[in-house]
């Protein structure tokens, strides 16, 4: 009996755990496209990213990092553990 009690309990936890990643999953890509769709990058992948940064001045290349970094940093870490590159 207790093993399939461990058993449910393993299945609702991994239920929950999908979900998490599914939701962080979606909430980075909302961002990426949102990001895309601000500075008028019509190719959406990687390629057009960087044809995009490659145009940019100095100030909008830092306004975008800052972006990426406050986004990126602020869900993997806590702030005392954010290095400066």
């Amino acid at each position: 009996m207790k093993n399939s009690t461990l058993k449910g309990a393993l299945g609702a936890l991994a239920v929950v755990g999908v979900a998490l990643v599914a939701k962080k999953m979606a909430e980075r890509k909302r961002f990426v496209k949102g990001i895309f769709d601000e500075y008028g990058i019509k190719e959406r992948s990687p390629f057009g990213l960087a044809d995009k940064i490659r145009e940019m001045n100095d100030e909008q290349y830092q306004e975008l990092k800052g972006k990426f970094k406050k986004e990126f940093a602020s869900r993997c870490c806590r702030k005392d553990e954010i290095y400066e590159a």
